[in-house]
Order: C-alpha cells, then sequence, then structure tokens
C-alpha cells in the first residue's frame, strides 16, 4: 500500500515537472517570434525613415526669382486737395452808387489798370461824374459779386481776381504726418482732369497751427510749371515726397517670408553638394522704408543677390529649386 503511494507521487511530481517544461518551452518560442517582429518592425521603420530622407533630398521646389538692386526710394505722404489762386483780391469802389456799366464778366482776364465798372453816385436832384472801377491787379476774374443795376457802398467788392498764372494747391496734413512736413519739400501733382500729366510742386507754407476740429494742419505747395490747363478750384491728388534714400539696397516686399516673429528671404545658391541643383539660402534682413511695394533692406542682402519672390512659402533652409522664370528687377531709380 505505501509503495502504491510512493509510485503516485512520483508519477503527478514528474507530471508537474513536464507541464513546467512544456509552459517553459513555449514561452521561449513566443518570446523569440515576438523579438523577430520587433526586428523585422524596427528594420522596416528604419528603411522607411531612410526613404523619406531620400525623397526629402530629392525634393525640388519650383520657384520665380529676381535680383537684389541698389538704388534709389523716396518715402511720401499721399494727400489730396484743391487748386487755388496764389494771389486774389477783391477790387472796390470809391464812391457809394449804382452800378451802371460792367465792362468784364467771369473769366475775363484783365491788366492791372484796366476798367471794371462805372458805379454812379448821382442822386435826386443831384449829378455826379459816374466812379470807374479799376483792376488792382492782372488775372482773371473769378467773381461778380456787384451786378447792373445794383446799388453798392464802398464796402462792398465789384469782383474779385485771381491771378491764375500762380495757382497753388492747399491741402492739409493729418497731426500724425505733421513732424514730417517741411517748407522747401518736393511734390508730385496729378490731377482727374489732366489724364496722364504730373506737375512738380514744392511746399511753399506751413499752418501755423492745428485744427482742433479736425486735428489737420493746412499747407500750401507752389506750382513749378504753370499750364493753362490748370484751373482754380480742380481736385488734385498730391504726393510730399518726405523722404529719399540713395545707394541702397531694395526688393519687391512680396519676397520677404515671416516666421515665429523673424523677417528674412530666401537666396538662390548653388548646391555645395552638387553643383547640377540650385538650393535655397534663408537669409534674415532688417527692414527699411516700405513704400509702393518696394522694401528697403538695411543690412542681410548684396545687391545682385538673386531671392525667391514666388514660391518661397513651402521652402526651408538648404531647400534645393528649381527656377522656372526670372523676373526683371526693380528698377534703381524708382
Amino acid at each position: 500500500m505505501k509503495r502504491q503511494m510512493k509510485r503516485d507521487m512520483k508519477r503527478k511530481t514528474y507530471g508537474h515537472v513536464a507541464a513546467a517544461i512544456a509552459v517553459l518551452v513555449l514561452i521561449t518560442a513566443s518570446c523569440g517570434v515576438i523579438g523577430k517582429k520587433d526586428a523585422k518592425a524596427a528594420a522596416t521603420a528604419e528603411s522607411a525613415s531612410e526613404d523619406a530622407k531620400k525623397a526629402a533630398a530629392e525634393l525640388v521646389f519650383a520657384v520665380n526669382t529676381t535680383t537684389a538692386v541698389k538704388g534709389q526710394i523716396k518715402d511720401y505722404t499721399a494727400l489730396s486737395g484743391d487748386l487755388v489762386s496764389g494771389t486774389t483780391v477783391d477790387a472796390y469802389s470809391d464812391v457809394a452808387g449804382k452800378v451802371t456799366k460792367l465792362f468784364v464778366s467771369v473769366g475775363t482776364r484783365v491788366s492791372r489798370g484796366d476798367h471794371l465798372a462805372e458805379v454812379d453816385p448821382s442822386k435826386p436832384g443831384m449829378n455826379f461824374i459816374p466812379g470807374t472801377v479799376k483792376a488792382p491787379i492782372s488775372g482773371t476774374i473769378v467773381s461778380l459779386p456787384a451786378e447792373l443795376g445794383m446799388t453798392i457802398s464802398q464796402a462792398v467788392p465789384v469782383a474779385r481776381l485771381s491771378r491764375t498764372d500762380a495757382l497753388e494747391l492747399r491741402t492739409y496734413v493729418a497731426e500724425r504726418f505733421v513732424s514730417k512736413m517741411k517748407v522747401g519739400l518736393n511734390a508730385d501733382v496729378t490731377l482727374d482732369a489732366v489724364p496722364g500729366a504730373s506737375y512738380r510742386a514744392v511746399v511753399r507754407e506751413l499752418s501755423p497751427v492745428i485744427d482742433p476740429s479736425s486735428r489737420t494742419m493746412e499747407v500750401r505747395l507752389r506750382l513749378v510749371q504753370p499750364d493753362s490747363k490748370l484751373k482754380s478750384g480742380m481736385f488734385a491728388k498730391v504726393k510730399i515726397l518726405t523722404e529719399e534714400k540713395d545707394e541702397i539696397v531694395k526688393i519687391p516686399a512680396n519676397a520677404v517670408v515671416k516666421r515665429f516673429g523673424e523677417s528674412y528671404v530666401f537666396a538662390v545658391q548653388t548646391d555645395p553638394t552638387d553643383a547640377a541643383f540650385l538650393i535655397a539660402r534663408k537669409k534674415k534682413i532688417t527692414q527699411g522704408i516700405l513704400i509702393d511695394d518696394k522694401l528697403e533692406v538695411r543690412s542681410g542682402l548684396e545687391p545682385n543677390e538673386e531671392i525667391v519672390v514666388r514660391g518661397q512659402t513651402l521652402l526651408e533652409d538648404g531647400s534645393r529649386v528649381n527656377v522656372v522664370d526670372r523676373l526683371a528687377p526693380l528698377a534703381a531709380a524708382e
């Protein structure tokens, strides 16, 4: 009986050991499979990474370029105003009475001393010699307050004369631009009434005060070139040149890329690793005057450097590029 019990216990012990060995074998086998799978996955990932790097290296971006220019740039303040006569004078009668004759009409050009009107100071029962109103200056009649048969006093103007050969431009500058205004600044003037023509003017006078209601300052400019086409009262557009710089580097404003608070452009250079390719190099710049989509570059770029002006938004430093079009550079004297 005891022998039988010992045999049964030995069988159970051998069974447990055999089961443990089988489990260990299975675990070892599965670990081997998992290890092989992990190694294969790692190899696949490494291969994909290499392929991505190779694809990135072979990616070429199509771009348009131009070259930086050394030249001139002008800053200006754009305003609008009216043409006015530089000299306007009222003609008065020396006597009070009735206007009996008018020798002129609106638009008549007269010389100094020409007769404009006659005023009869006679009263019932009293006859006097009519007084003559003469032109105080040479110019054009722009207004006739007096009418034939009208009774006037010495305080009522008979006619208003303007010197249209000395037209001026009157405009108003916003308070924030007042510090830029100086007597003697040059300006370019255009008028819708004279399309295609441009006139030069010079700032002649600055108002000593600012209008508190409009927060503007009156500015008067003298037209340099008299022209019979110009009339007092015409609407005009004026660009007062407030700053002019020579010998500076300038580029089209759309070439600039702004990322993370930095401003830079992409310059096109030969790939140092393969001369058959071109690459884009990021160049940080310091900006100056921006006017009419022309940008002054104070530092970071040299004249005649080729820069990307279209297609730069996807570029990174070192990206390969293909120049499909080279645009004409800015004019040096613009």
